[in-house]
Formats: structure tokens, C-alpha cells, sequence
């Protein structure tokens, strides 16, 4: 068998494979085509099932009126068209997507099954509507009967409950029994347009009742609160806010800015006109209304309280100012009077005098305010928290003054010290300085360098400095402390340098004294002695120190001890 043969028989499979291959797919299309078919005619046949003649038919044995004979006509006439039109056009849709698919025209086939499944869907809804319409119907007497039994059931529990505490509900009583009355008519009304199967009047009805018994619920739960308001409650808080204030009144408390006998009348007027709207059964705020009356008057309590309590305080509080104001007055007059004799004593400064006129132009006001303050109160027209307030006001003001001339008082008061400190001070450092000059005068020095005495001038021209400023007037206060600084540094200074000298000259005698039995010993230690001799004579007495401590320290550490002990 030769290549050409083979190739030719591998050649023939291949399209004998192929052509098998055609077939099977143009029959599974064909197939899936059949299916479509297949669920388009079963969704025809369910809508065709809905169960609308049955339901229709359960309307016949209540039709007893003109209108619902002529709803059941119309209900027909949708079946019929429905059965005898609809369905019919769609199965001759369905017969010419059969020729369509036999002719094998598959693009005409898909738009056919898209105008036949569009059609199916306007069917089946205008077949449930038509459903629903008419067990709208065939269903309310069921369902009414369920909705009446309810509602008469809880217009039951309210009558009760009405009928057990009508004296609750004081002159609402007679509106609640008619509308009562009415709810019982609208139940037999109800009973009525049902016998005669009047369902669209039925729901108007039933609506009415449930709308009227819900009110009613209200007006029930509501009204004994708001007859106990309007009779009880705002009457008996209206007695109380009275009597408290004819009470406080009497006490000569100025309360006629709270307004309460022109309140009183107006809420008279607005209670009439919230019980008129009750009676009517209008309850809509009446609540709210009323407890907005109740806790006005209760504030009334409140604003009693404040005027009690700012009474007690504006009385204290009068009592302690006028005590301050009468204080203040008494020393800024004292002040005013001694002022010249003051500017005579003291160079004041311009800042205390203009201070001080602030203060005695300030004080005018605040007594005026006070005066006014006091001729207010006896007019009893203004209340007693507006003059606390007012006082408080002032208080402040005077207390703020009285810091003011303190500081102004102290600052007056300080002339006076200083001057006084200024004398003492003068004495202590004639004292110091008188000592230093008999301490010098007393030791025996060989000698005094004009140092020292240039010192003791310098003190003695600063002490007659101080007894210069003392003897002037007025005195410059500030000018006097510097002299006095002054004084007190330069004779400390001379006392210290007394002391020095001093000190220093018992120190180089008595060592000079102690290092003599060192002479003989160290030739350099007796050079040193004989120099320190020689400045000690000469008044330089520091220096004479320094050369002893250091040659001593050289031969004897412990000379220091010595030296003490041996004296």
C-alpha cells in the first residue's frame, strides 16, 4: 500500500469525522432551541392556570348591589379578554416561532422569543392584579370581621375603663359619652354595609372606627391628668403663688415687676380656652400646655426665694458697707485735713497727691450711689435682687478705693517711719562712731596714719549730712534714706578699720615678745622682727603682721596656740 492510498484514507476519516461533528452541533442547537420553546409554553399554561375564575365565581353569590354587579362585569370582561385574546395571541406567537425554527432562521427566532416573553410578563401581571382585585373582595368579609372584632374589643376595655371613673373626667364626661355613642353607631353601621356586601363602604367605616377608638385611647389615657391640671393642680398653685405674695407684700417686699394678679387673669383665660379645646375632645398640647402653666407658676417659688435671701443679704451687706463707707470717710477727712501739714513735713510725691485726689473724687461718687441706693429702698418700687445686686456693684468699687488709699496711707504712713528710722539709725552710728574714737584714743598706738583719719572725717561729714536733712522741711524722704546708707556704711567701715588696727597691733606685740627667744637662733627670723618693728612704729601695722605671721610660721607651726595659751 503505497503513502498516496494512506493519505487519501486519513483524508476521507477526517471529513466523515467532521461531518458527524456538524450534525451532532446542529442537533444539540436545534435541541436547546426546542427546550426554549418548551418553557415559553409552560409559563403560557401557569398564567393561563391562575385561578381567576374560581375566585370570580365565589363573587356571584354576593352580589346584592348595583356596584358590585357592575365590578363583577368588569372583573369578566378583563378575564375573558385575558382567555379569549392574550393567550390566543401568544399561542399563535408560539406556532410562528415553531415555522421560524423549522425555516431555520435563528435571528427572527430570537427577536419572536423576545416579543413572545415581553407578552408573557404584561399577561401575567395584568392576571395577578385582576386576582388581587377580587380577593379584595371575596376576602373582607374575613377580613373586616377580623379587624371589627379587634377594634370592638379595645372599645370595649375603654368604655370600662371610662365607666368605672367618670368622675375623672369632670366636664369632659359628656363628650366622651357621645363620642362614645358615635363609635357604636359606626359598629352598626359597619353591620350594616357588610350585609349588603357594600365593600368599598366597609372600608370607609372601618377606617372611621379604627381612626375614632385610637383618639379615644387617647382621650381615656389623658384627660383624668388634665381635668386634675385645670381643677386641681394649677387652681391650688395659683392659691399658694397668691397668698405667698399678698404675704410678702405685706412685708413690704417690692414684687410688682413679677406681674402675678395680671398673670392670674390671663392664665384664667388660657386654662378656659385649653378646657374648651378638651371638651371638643382636642387634646393636641393641652398636656404640654398646661404643665408649661404649672411649672410656670412654680418658678414663682423660686423668684420668692431669690427676693427673701436677697434681703437678708442686701441688709447684711448694707451694714458692713456703711460701716467700711463710714471709715474710709472718716480717715480720707482726717488725711485732707493734715495733708498741708504733711506737705510741710515731707517733699510728697505728685503721683500721692494726685492719687489722693482720685481717691476723695471717687469716694464723693460712691457715697452718692449709696445715698441713691438708700433713697431707692424706702420708694419700694424697686426688688431687693436688683438693689443686692447694685450694692454688690458698689461693694466692689469701695473695695477697690479702700486698697487704694491704703497703699496711699501706707505710703504716707512710710514718711513718718522713715524719718523715725532715720533718728534711730542717726544714733546708732553716732554710738558706733563715738566707740571707734575711744577705742583708738585708748590703745596706745605709737602712731595713727592720716588714712584712718581721712576715714573718720568721711563718717563724721556724713553723719552731719544726715542731721542737715533731718533739720529741713519739708524732708525729701528718699534724699534722707541715701544719707542715712551713706552714714551707716562709711562708720561701719571706720569701725572696722579700728577694730583691724586694733586687733592687728596687740597681735605684732605679743608676738614680737614670744619670737624674741627665737633671735638668737635664726639670724633671718631677728631681720624679719627688726623690719616688722621698724613698720609697726611707722603705723603699718598690716603689713607688720603679714612679715611676723610669715617668719614665725617658718620656725614654730604651732605658735599660734602658743602665743594664746602663753597670754
Amino acid at each position: 500500500m503505497n503513502k498516496s492510498f494512506i493519505y487519501l484514507i486519513i483524508g476521507i476519516i477526517f471529513i466523515i469525522v467532521l461531518f458527524i461533528l456538524l450534525i451532532i452541533f446542529f442537533l444539540t442547537k436545534k435541541k436547546k432551541y426546542f427546550k426554549k420553546i418548551e418553557e415559553l409554553e409552560k409559563k403560557r399554561n401557569e398564567i393561563a392556570s391562575i385561578p381567576i375564575s374560581i375566585e370570580l365565581s365565589r363573587v356571584e353569590p354576593i352580589i346584592k348591589n348595583d356596584k358590585m354587579e357592575a365590578k363583577y362585569n368588569k372583573w369578566l370582561s378583563k378575564l375573558n379578554d385575558i382567555k379569549e385574546n392574550r393567550l390566543v395571541k401568544i399561542d399563535d406567537m408560539l406556532i410562528d416561532l415553531d415555522v421560524l425554527l423549522d425555516s431555520k432562521k435563528y435571528k427572527e427566532y430570537k427577536e419572536k422569543v423576545v416579543d413572545i416573553e415581553l407578552e408573557l410578563y404584561k399577561v401575567e401581571e395584568a392576571s395577578n392584579h385582576l386576582l388581587e382585585e377580587i380577593k379584595n373582595i371575596t376576602n373582607s368579609e374575613e377580613k373586616y370581621r377580623t379587624l371589627i372584632i379587634k377594634l370592638k374589643g379595645k372599645y370595649r376595655l375603654l368604655s370600662n375603663r371610662f365607666n368605672e371613673h367618670t368622675s375623672a373626667f369632670g366636664e369632659i364626661s359628656d363628650s366622651i359619652e357621645m363620642q362614645l355613642d358615635n363609635i357604636e353607631r359606626y359598629f352598626q353601621d359597619f353591620e350594616t354595609v357588610m350585609s349588603d356586601n357594600d365593600y368599598d363602604e366597609v372600608v370607609h367605616i372601618v377606617k372611621a372606627i379604627d381612626s375614632m377608638v385610637n383618639h379615644m385611647e387617647i382621650v381615656i389615657d389623658e384627660t383624668p391628668d388634665i381635668v386634675m391640671l385645670i381643677n386641681d393642680a394649677i387652681p391650688s398653685r395659683m392659691k399658694e403663688v397668691e397668698e405667698n405674695y399678698n404675704m410678702m407684700i405685706d412685708e413690704k417686699y417690692p414684687l410688682e415687676y413679677l406681674e402675678i394678679e395680671n398673670n392670674i387673669e390671663k392664665t384664667k383665660k388660657r386654662v378656659t380656652d385649653i378646657l374648651d379645646r378638651v371638651k371638643l375632645l382636642n387634646l393636641e398640647n393641652a398636656t404640654f400646655d398646661l404643665k408649661e402653666i404649672l411649672a410656670f407658676y412654680d418658678s414663682y417659688f423660686i423668684d420668692f426665694e431669690r427676693e427673701r435671701l436677697s434681703r437678708r443679704l442686701y441688709e447684711q451687706n448694707n451694714s458692713d458697707f456703711y460701716s467700711k463707707l463710714s471709715n474710709i470717710n472718716k480717715l480720707t477727712d482726717d488725711v485732707m485735713k493734715e495733708i498741708d501739714n504733711i506737705k510741710n513735713m515731707y517733699d510728697l510725691k505728685e503721683e500721692d497727691l494726685n492719687q489722693l485726689s482720685v481717691v476723695k473724687k471717687e469716694l464723693v461718687q460712691i457715697n452718692d450711689d449709696y445715698d441713691n441706693i438708700l433713697s431707692v429702698e424706702k420708694e419700694l418700687n424697686t426688688p431687693y435682687s436688683v438693689l443686692c445686686k447694685t450694692l454688690e456693684e458698689d461693694t466692689k468699687k469701695l473695695n477697690s478705693l479702700d486698697d487704694t488709699f491704703n497703699e496711699l496711707l501706707l505710703s504716707l504712713g512710710n514718711l513718718y517711719d522713715d524719718e523715725s528710722r532715720a533718728r534711730e539709725q542717726l544714733d546708732e552710728i553716732s554710738n558706733i562712731l563715738k566707740e571707734s574714737k575711744d577705742r583708738i584714743r585708748q590703745s596706745n598706738l605709737p602712731v595713727v596714719t592720716n588714712e584712718y583719719f581721712v576715714e573718720l572725717e568721711e563718717a563724721n561729714d556724713a553723719i552731719k549730712a544726715v542731721l542737715k536733712e533731718l533739720n529741713q522741711t519739708p524732708i525729701s524722704i528718699n534724699t534722707l534714706n541715701i544719707r542715712v546708707d551713706t552714714a551707716r556704711d562709711l562708720v561701719l567701715k571706720l569701725y572696722s578699720t579700728t577694730n583691724e588696727i586694733i586687733d592687728n597691733a596687740k597681735f605684732i606685740e605679743k608676738a614680737i615678745i614670744y619670737s624674741n627667744r627665737y633671735r638668737s637662733i635664726y639670724p633671718n627670723l631677728d631681720v624679719d622682727l627688726s623690719k616688722a618693728q621698724r613698720l609697726f612704729f611707722a603705723g603699718k601695722y598690716k603689713e607688720s603682721r603679714n612679715i611676723i605671721e610669715d617668719s614665725i610660721e617658718k620656725v614654730d607651726r604651732n605658735y599660734k596656740e602658743k602665743l594664746v595659751w602663753e597670754n
